[in-house]
């Protein structure tokens, strides 16, 4: 049952889910990749922490919190429809526009990572 109260889980198991590395997540929060690592490992995660997370994550704070593998498991088994031993998958969405999707996604967080950067950069030109 801690299972269910460990958020640092959730959030690493979000994280995967979205295709993020600890890297980039530790990049969208400002703080190192062994930080991320740390969070992931920690059963409390503070409210503000959380909040930053999720929104970083593209969540709420409540979706990681409410967040469990059965519902996945669910989705997943909703789609197997057993007939006569052989098992289909019936898939709802189409792949490829799904990948297409994240990609997009993807390809905007990176565009606004580049923004952010050159915007830290000239902020530090300009204090020197």
């Amino acid at each position: 049952m801690a299972e269910a109260l460990h958020i640092g889980r959730k959030i690493g198991k979000i994280r995967e889910l979205r295709g993020m590395k600890q890297e980039t997540l530790a990049m969208e929060l400002g703080i190192s990749q062994q930080a991320v690592s740390k969070i992931e490992q920690s059963a409390e995660v503070e409210d503000s922490a959380l909040e930053k997370i999720a929104r970083a994550l593209g969540v709420t704070p409540e979706g990681i919190k409410k967040f469990n593998d059965e519902a996945i498991f669910n989705i997943i088994g909703n789609n197997y429809h057993d007939s006569s031993s052989s098992v289909q998958y019936q898939c709802t969405f189409n792949p490829i526009d799904k990948l297409v999707e994240v990609f997009e996604e993807n390809k905007k967080l990176y565009e606004q990572l580049l923004v952010s950067e050159r915007e830290k950069i000239e902020l530090l030109k300009k204090s020197k």
